[in-house]
C-alpha cells in the first residue's frame, strides 16, 4: 500500500481549483501513485541527462482510477523531451520505471500528472468531457536536466499548451497515433509522444474502445492506397489505349 503524500492534501485540490474550476475529491484516495525514486542506488539524486541523438522512448502505461476504484483514464505512450540548448536539439526519453503517476477523475474532468523524482521532470494533461466528446484542454511540461556541457549553467525548460482540443475522440473511444506527435511547448522545449494511445473516461472495464486515428496515421495509411490505385488506373488506361489503337490499325478487306 502506498503511503499518502502530505503534499497531496493541498497541492492537487489547489491545482484542480485553479486549472479545472472544479472541486476534486476531499482526499487523495482517487490518486494512483507509483514509487517515488528520490535517489539512485549510489545515493546521488537523479537528474535527467540530455543526449545529443534521438532514441525511441520506452512505452509506458499510465492509469488513473476514481475514488471508487474504477478506471477512468488509461494512456500508453512513449515520452521524449526535446530541448533546444546551445542552438541544437538535445533529447531525453522518459523511463516509465522512474515515473510517479498522480491525478484524479471526476464526472467530466480528469487530471494526469507524470513526474520524475525531486520534480526534475513533469508532464501534465487536463481532460474534459463535453457531451459525447472527450479531449485534453491543457498540456504542460518541464524538465530540469544536467547541463549539456561542463561550463554550462543549470537551467529548467518549461512550456504550456492551453485552450486546445488535443486527442479528441468520441466518448468511449481511444485516440491513437503511431506516427508520433510533436508538441511545441515553448521556444526551447518540445514534447514528442510516440506511440500514443489515450482514452479518458474509460468506463467500468478500463479497456480501450474503438480507435480514432490521428491525421499522420490516416495519411500514412491512405496515401499509399491512393498512389497504388492511381498507378493501377494509369496502367489500365495505357492498356486500353494500346488495344484500341491496335484494333484500328488492323488491315481490312477491300470491297469487290
Amino acid at each position: 500500500m502506498i503511503a499518502e503524500d502530505p503534499r497531496c492534501r493541498w497541492f492537487l485540490p489547489f491545482l484542480a481549483t485553479i486549472l479545472l474550476g472544479i472541486n476534486p475529491p476531499g482526499d487523495c484516495n482517487s490518486i494512483l501513485a507509483a514509487t517515488d525514486f528520490t535517489q539512485d542506488t549510489d545515493g546521488h539524486i537523479y537528474r535527467p541527462a540530455l543526449q545529443p541523438s534521438e532514441a525511441v522512448p520506452v512505452t509506458g502505461t499510465y492509469t488513473l482510477k476514481t475514488a471508487a476504484g474504477k478506471p477512468c483514464l488509461i494512456a500508453t505512450m512513449g515520452i521524449e523531451y526535446i530541448v533546444i540548448a546551445k542552438k541544437k536539439p538535445w533529447y531525453f526519453s522518459l523511463d516509465p520505471a522512474r515515473v510517479s503517476t498522480n491525478g484524479f477523475c471526476v464526472r467530466d474532468a480528469a487530471f494526469l500528472s507524470l513526474s520524475l523524482a525531486n520534480n526534475t521532470g513533469n508532464m501534465t494533461l487536463i481532460f474534459k468531457k463535453e457531451g459525447n466528446v472527450t479531449f485534453a484542454t491543457q498540456m504542460t511540461a518541464h524538465i530540469s536536466p544536467l547541463p549539456v556541457c561542463d561550463t554550462c549553467a543549470s537551467k529548467s525548460y518549461l512550456g504550456t499548451l492551453a485552450n486546445d482540443r488535443l486527442f479528441s475522440a468520441p466518448y468511449g473511444w481511444r485516440f491513437n497515433c503511431n506516427s508520433g506527435s510533436v508538441f511545441v511547448m515553448s521556444k526551447e522545449l518540445r514534447i514528442k509522444l510516440v506511440p500514443l494511445r489515450i482514452q479518458a473516461f474509460t468506463g467500468p472495464t478500463g479497456q480501450f474502445g474503438k480507435q480514432v486515428e490521428c491525421w499522420a496515421d490516416f495519411n500514412r495509411n491512405v496515401i499509399p492506397i491512393i498512389v497504388e490505385a492511381t498507378v493501377i488506373g494509369l496502367l489500365l488506361i495505357a492498356v486500353l489505349t494500346f488495344l484500341i489503337i491496335k484494333d484500328r490499325r488492323r488491315p481490312g478487306y477491300d470491297p469487290l
